[in-house]
């Protein structure tokens, strides 16, 4: 019979009779990495996890763990510029999955089957004052509550959403969602008082009697600047046209308007005017690369006929025309004035040149400390210079979106939460990001991005009806496996099946795998073949 060398191969079914681990110089561990989808969402959801549960249709299991960070995911599944899409490594094999329309899938599944939020188990005696029922007031009392807390929100408009409602057109937000989202957070006991302005927040905290106050004001005023306007008083600001067709659906104005700005607030405007039977033409200083505003919105502008003039600025205003001047870019993509003048016809013109918090709120916080528009925070404990009194979104940053609102929301009710049980919230250390470089994707198949529906351009001009549609179940599950679950294991079976040398134990559904040392001789092929990233070999300590 032929001596087969023993480190060469092993007969069928002795795998387990030789101890092997004497021979490594290697060993196989477990890492758990971050993906970068989870690192780059301002909400902080754990993205991975919940796509998982999508996919194998356990859509409650996923909503409730996609809740944990964001309590409005059907909203922010229809508003939130989805970076985190721009970041997923899926887009270096074919197209970055399309995270933010099973957001919305799993969002309007929990509307529809009337999922609700479970209320604490037990009441902590403590009270919580939030001003501001915008994104983040809501996020911070939806958190705060399932503490048990209570909380009771305080918001100046006639109705709780801030931006979402009064700055976030119906054609992009229908308000029977916002509405669904908002009830459900109060119905865990979050009580809203509406047309309540705070004009002094210490002498209300003490009345209220309330532990803690989060300051959670939105931007809710347009930055104005000087035209010169001749005999024409047709300048507003685009907060108040946005607000007033949100309140009346409707606004007079004049035909031909002339939007200036370039942010999101500009492109809403305009899509908006265009909706009532205007022609707008938006007025943009820089050009189309150097535009803040989301690109898939300025896209959505321009298919529906709006004009854009670039590289312009406004230099005065008439009663039926204004004269822009043309600009240039410098070297560092600035701006400048070339002495180039042309005429447009416009009967009005809507600044949308950016926004800024209500101070007059905080007028009688002496000891607040401010940095221009914004109130300053301890980056840790998202406490003012105010004991007792803390902040999240538009007050306490410049990333002014929903989902960076709903993300600071959250963390300023954790650090709350702390405070008042006399401790300080610390964040988890974060896990290394996953890389494209360290998986090995030919495990996976060429998939595309589903693509979502929309309304057709020609019948846009004259509704505000939603423009984007939503996954049926069939899409949602299709675009929920395309994950490639960076970084972390997803019970493929692949290393289980490989090892030569059995080495490799399942512990079953839902906890990986472990390593018998005993056995394993370090060959790597488990690393090798795991689509995920989530082996690594180390050097063998000797």
């Amino acid at each position: 019979m032929l001596q087969k060398a023993f480190a060469v191969t092993l007969d069928p079914a002795t795998s387990l009779r030789n101890h092997t681990g004497s021979w490594r110089t290697l060993r196989p561990v477990n890492v758990f990495k971050l993906p970068p989808c989870n690192n780059q969402c301002p909400a902080g959801e754990n993205i991975q996890q919940w796509l998982f549960y999508a996919a194998e249709g356990d859509y409650e299991h996923a909503w409730r763990i996609l809740t944990e960070e964001n309590p409005l995911p059907a909203c922010m599944g229809r508003v939130c510029y989805h970076t985190c899409e721009g970041k997923c490594n899926r887009g270096f094999l074919d197209e970055s999955v399309g995270i933010n329309s099973v957001e919305r899938f799993l969002g309007d599944y929990a509307i529809e089957h009337n999922l609700s939020f479970k209320r604490p188990a037990r009441e902590t005696g403590k009270k919580v004052l939030i001003i501001g029922a915008g994104p983040a007031g809501l996020s911070a009392a939806y958190q705060l509550r399932r503490f048990g807390h209570t909380v009771h929100i305080v918001e100046m408009g006639k109705e709780p959403g801030g931006m979402m409602r009064y700055g976030i057109p119906v054609y992009r937000l229908p308000r029977n969602v916002l509405d669904a989202e908002i009830k459900r957070i109060t119905d865990m006991g979050v009580t809203i008082e509406c047309g309540h302005k705070v004009e002094d927040i210490e002498a209300e905290k003490k009345n209220g009697k309330y532990d803690a106050v989060i300051l959670g004001l939105g931007a809710s005023i347009s930055t104005n600047v000087d035209i010169p306007q001749g005999d024409t008083n047709h300048v507003i600001n685009a907060l108040n046209v946005l607000g007033q067709i949100e309140t009346n659906g409707d606004i007079e104005i004049a035909r031909k308007v002339a939007v200036y700005g370039g942010g999101n607030t500009a492109v809403d405007v305009a899509r908006s005017l265009r909706r009532i039977g205007a022609e707008p033409i938006i007025v943009y200083r820089r050009n189309r690369d150097k535009m803040p505003a989301n690109a898939e919105e300025m896209d959505a502008a321009i298919a529906e006929g709006i004009q854009v003039k670039w590289l312009s600025t406004i230099a005065s205003a008439s009663n039926d025309s204004i004269k822009i001047e043309k600009m240039e870019l410098d070297e560092n993509g600035k701006p400048q004035p070339t002495g180039q003048y042309e005429e447009l016809p416009a009967d009005a013109v809507v600044l949308a040149i950016g926004q800024n918090v209500d101070k007059s709120v905080l007028t009688k916080l002496s000891d607040l400390k401010m940095d221009k528009d914004n109130v300053i925070i301890d980056e840790e404990t998202k406490m003012t210079s105010i004991e007792g009194i803390f902040a999240a979104g538009d007050v306490a940053t410049k990333d002014r979106t929903v989902t960076h609102a709903i993300g600071m929301g959250k963390n300023a009710a954790r650090s709350v939460n702390a405070y008042l049980n006399g401790q300080t919230y610390k964040k988890a250390e974060k896990h290394e990001i996953a890389k494209f470089e360290d998986m090995h994707p030919w495990y996976y198949t060429d998939a595309p991005k589903t693509v979502r529906q929309e309304l057709e351009v020609a019948r846009r001009s004259n509704t505000f009806d939603e423009v984007q549609f939503g996954l049926t179940e069939e899409n949602a599950i299709f675009e929920a496996r395309r994950c490639l679950s960076c970084g972390n294991c997803m019970e493929c079976d692949n290393c289980y099946g490989v090892c030569p040398d059995s080495a490799v134990v399942k512990l079953g559904a839902g906890k990986g795998y472990e390593f018998n040392y005993d056995y394993c001789k370090g060959c790597g092929v488990c690393a090798q073949e795991c689509p995920c990233g989530h082996i690594r070999m180390i050097p063998e300590q000797i």
